[in-house]
């Protein structure tokens, strides 16, 4: 059987061929003889965390989930619709064996997910995911009597997140006027609340879950909705979530766009400034621009990069003890207050900057020149072949001889479909755009079906 679980859980159409009702139900039975410790649990029976984003299909897919987790002995704490990084603390913080969160992220209604959290809020190394997925073909544990699990709902989920977001930033933002756009999902409470306590002036946009608008138009992948609600109240930024509020982008006053390198960027000088930058490094993948390299070393802060993903970019943290890293997409991790990208934490941070230096969001972003970047997707391609093929491999070196240090190429295959992604960064958009079009028909040709 192919590998279910991606870099962020399994994923793909609700009630389609893979993420079922009964699906949902094996995958948590499988989870429960996996993640359950049983010389940790002595006496007392495991505990999971559950929580989802709003969309329709979780309703059935979490009920799913939890009947699957107490039929097979697992108190389950019911925490209803929360953001992802709230889910991965409050598993930690009520000492809770593992976590499990409902939700597609940024993807379209239609799809959902399931992605589970080991003790403490970690996400699950590859080995044991795929000993869950191996744990399906096995019959599952079938308790009886007062052995099966119990249900409780975590009625202050929320409450608890609010309160945990002001003790670790203590954010001081009054006097500045913030449009926040929660995509329709996960974080449409929690977000304008923190917000607004913090002392935030807040019109709030995005913030009306039906089931079905989450991200629809609106979220980090749809900011034009954000960029005119700033400028329509004057407002001095706009923040950006996706579904599950793990991702954070930023608008400045006059609409302009910041993306997750230049949030980056902005947190990393504040920290170095306030000697919290553990080991002066910031940790990013080799999706970031290469402007945030040029940054960075300008700040004389170290950048390690990783592949791409933030499963990735955590685990490179917490080997070498980093306290900050993330993507381009706007998954920003702080270890020192969280175990996985948070959105709202993300927003906070960033809207305080601006309030302690007093500067405007487009003035601190200016540590960062982005270099013009483009990406192409090259679809039905045998992606398997892009990393050893020499006609490929010689086109790159070529590019990459032609464009100096005036620029990069990248070429990475997808982990979910035949494509190959060409990434070109040069001086100027016209020639990252001509380049990264002669390498595309290089690959079109030399990978083709």
């Amino acid at each position: 059987m192919p590998r279910l679980f991606g870099t962020d859980g399994v994923r793909g159409l609700a009630n389609g061929e893979t993420i079922t009702a009964d699906f949902a139900l094996r995958l948590a039975q499988a989870a429960a003889r996996v993640l359950r410790d049983p010389e940790g649990t002595e006496g007392r029976r495991p505990v999971a965390v559950v929580g989802r984003d709003p969309r329709a299909s979780g309703e059935f897919l979490s009920a799913a989930v939890v009947a699957g987790l107490a039929s097979s002995g697992i108190d389950v704490l019911d925490a209803g619709v929360v953001p992802t990084p709230a889910l991965a603390f409050l598993t930690s913080e009520v000492h809770a064996d593992f976590g499990v969160m409902l939700s597609a992220s940024h993807n379209a209604m239609p799809d959902n997910g399931i992605k589970f959290f080991a003790v403490g809020g970690h996400k699950l190394p590859d080995a044991v995911e795929d000993a869950i997925q191996a744990a399906m073909d096995d019959e599952p544990d079938r308790p009886t009597g007062i052995d099966v699990g119990r249900v409780t709902f975590m009625e202050d989920a929320g409450a608890r997140y609010v309160r945990h977001l002001l003790d670790a930033v203590e954010p001081n933002l009054r006097g500045l006027t913030i449009v926040l756009d929660a995509a329709h999902g996960a974080a449409s409470l929690v977000s304008p609340e923190v917000f607004r306590l913090a002392g935030a002036e807040v019109h709030a946009i995005g913030a009306r879950p039906d089931g079905l608008n989450i991200n629809d138009g609106c979220g980090s992948t749809h900011l034009e909705s954000l960029q005119a609600a700033v400028v329509e109240h004057g407002a001095h930024l706009g923040i950006a979530h996706d579904g599950d509020a793990d991702r954070c982008l930023a608008v400045d006053a006059s609409g302009e766009p910041i993306d997750g390198d230049q949030i980056m960027a902005i947190l990393a000088i504040a920290l170095k400034e306030k000697g919290e930058l553990a080991e002066n490094t910031l940790v990013a993948t080799v999706m970031s621009n290469l402007g945030l390299m040029r940054a960075m070393e300008s700040a004389g802060i170290e950048v390690k990069q990783t592949g791409v993903g933030d499963r990735y970019v955590l685990e490179e943290m917490r080997r070498g003890g980093y306290s900050l890293g993330g993507e381009q997409s706007g998954h920003v991790i702080m270890l020192e207050h969280a175990t996985t990208g948070d959105g709202v934490l993300t927003g906070l941070m960033l809207a305080a900057r601006v309030a302690e230096t007093g500067r405007s969001l487009a003035q601190l972003a200016g540590a960062m020149t982005r270099m013009p970047q483009v990406l192409i997707n090259v679809k039905d391609v045998d992606k398997d072949r892009v990393d050893g093929d020499e006609g490929v491999r010689s086109a790159i070196a070529d590019e990459e001889s032609s464009l100096g240090l005036e620029g990069r190429v990248l070429l990475r295959k997808s982990g979910t479909e035949p494509v190959v992604r060409v990434m070109v960064e040069a001086a100027t958009e016209e020639r990252a755009r001509t380049t990264a079009d002669r390498l595309s028909g290089v690959v079109k040709e030399r990978l083709a079906l």
